[in-house]
């Protein structure tokens, strides 16, 4: 029997030509269409050096970007898989950057940014409308169909954007811009939609005075104004600023995300849908001429870093466009840069990934000490299985076991408890399994008003099903320091 012909849909159907932006693992090419000459931007990701997860990633912007047709947002006519290459085939956008255009403009007022944030949140707004959060809200990605005046702007690179099922808030792993991240996602909270209204409000306050809201050289610093929600409107440029443009901008940057407003209530905002009658038509010399040097330095910023990934084994990928994405190296550290790069971070796939499984064990343990059987049966697979001490040797399976222990001794025998965790080591398997090894450290007091401390070595493996992490095997050793009773158990 004869071998499947490989697709060669792409090929067949698209006549490629010149390069318009490199990346690690993509070219973006522009290509026409034979069957009707137009024009479109390929982007050709070589599938032979992705990783599972990297192919993951690729096939849920896919996903997202079939999903999502607006005239504010870049559409994605085709996703083609061939031998060794997978072809997205995205509009051909020629009119650059949104804020490039601005600075080129004769006149430029506070009406105009007005237009600008409508088509930006017309285009969260069906994201929104869709499931879709895009997590990566900034300037870079926000382009123009055209060189024509008043040509639409049009959101782009849906590289970081999720899937979430209504509201949903859920820890979605650290992701974005330093600039535009929000509070919620630099405390490491669950997170959701809210998260791109925070980054329009930045991109609002920039698009009415030509610098960003947050800024400082030292990123703690500029962490710790997001997570305050630090910033102020400073004379005198923010004096010719209608009340009407602030007081929508305070309730994009309102750092509880469950007061922040959405993005079809910012749609009927006066501001946006009134304007003609409240956004001031005063040329805004001073935010063209700040912008300028904004735009400057985030061109630096993004040379000075696409410099240092050609030597320091950074992995780089280009969107449908062309424009540099740098996400991180290759062991999962962030890249360490000022307010106003374009960097985009994403750190989910190691350090967050980590740090969720020492949340879940901490969160396994604190059932443990307080006893709280109901608690600690969520977080276990009921056929977990474990070796500790009290089975003497015996490998022991389900929860009958330990329902002994939390019936009759656990969080019954002492007054506080306190426990450690002590050199956590995390080592992830795969997609949906995770193991950690730790030194767990138990203070308590007894009811005699005396206080023991206990050691022991344990080690977790941890299994995810249906997004839900569960704990199906433990290994304890024996516990070191003096107990009446054991309170290391589990």
């Amino acid at each position: 029997m004869a071998a499947p012909a490989a697709c060669t849909r792409f090929s067949d159907n698209y006549e490629l030509k010149e390069e318009l932006g490199k990346g690690a693992f993509s070219v973006v090419r522009r290509c026409v269409q034979k069957s009707t000459g137009l024009e479109f931007a390929a982007k050709i990701i070589n599938t032979k050096k992705l990783s599972a997860r990297d192919f993951q990633k690729l096939e849920r912007e896919a996903r997202i970007c079939r999903k999502l047709q607006h005239p504010n947002i870049v559409r994605l006519h085709d996703s083609i898989q061939e031998e060794n290459f997978h072809y997205l085939v995205f509009d051909l956008v020629t009119g650059g950057e949104l804020f490039e255009d601005i600075v080129a403009r004769e006149f430029y007022s506070e009406a105009d940014a007005s237009h600008c944030i409508q088509q930006i949140l017309e285009s969260v707004n069906h994201c929104h409308q869709n499931g879709v959060v895009h997590r990566d809200l900034k300037p870079e990605n926000l382009l123009l169909a055209s060189k024509q005046k008043g040509a639409a702007v049009k959101l782009a690179d849906f590289g970081l954007a999720i899937e979430v099922q209504g509201e949903q808030q859920a820890w979605f792993g650290f992701a974005g811009t330093p600039g535009y991240l929000s509070p919620e996602v630099l405390k490491k909270e669950p997170y959701g939609k809210p998260v791109d209204i925070w980054a329009c409000g930045v991109i609002l306050y920039i698009l009415l005075v030509g610098y960003p809201p947050f800024w400082d050289e030292d990123q703690h610093r500029l962490y710790a104004q997001i997570k305050a929600g630090a910033y102020d409107y400073p004379s005198p440029e923010w004096d010719t600023v209608t009340p009407e443009a602030k007081n929508l901008i305070n309730q994009m940057l309102t750092v509880n995300p469950s007061k922040r407003i959405t993005a079809s209530e910012a749609l009927k905002h006066p501001w946006i849908c009134q304007r003609e009658r409240v956004a001031s038509v005063v040329h805004r010399q001073e935010t063209v001429d700040c912008l300028k040097k904004f735009n400057a330095r985030r061109k630096l910023k993004g040379a000075i870093l696409t410099t240092m990934l050609a030597t320091r084994n950074f992995s780089s990928k280009y969107d449908a466009h062309g424009r540099s994405i740098i996400t991180k190296k290759s062991d999962g550290s962030q890249v360490k840069e000022s307010t106003d790069s374009s960097t985009t971070l994403e750190d989910d796939d190691v350090k967050a990934r980590k740090q969720e499984i020492i949340k879940m064990t901490e969160q396994l343990i604190e059932a443990i000490n307080t006893g709280d059987y109901e608690a600690y049966t969520k977080i276990c697979d009921p056929h977990l299985t474990a070796f500790e001490p009290e089975a003497l040797g015996n490998l022991v399976e389900g929860m009958d076991f330990h329902k002994f222990y939390f019936d009759n001794v656990l969080g019954k025998n002492c007054k506080a408890v306190n426990t450690t965790i002590l050199n956590p080591h995390v080592h992830l398997l795969g997609e949906d399994a995770a193991c950690i090894a730790y030194v767990r450290l138990t203070q308590y007091m007894d009811k005699q008003g005396q206080a023991h401390t206990q050691q022991s070595e344990e080690t977790r493996v941890w299994h995810k099903r249906d997004n839900k992490w569960q704990n199906v095997h433990f290994h304890r050793s024996g516990v070191t320091g003096s107990s009446p009773f054991t309170f290391a158990h589990k």
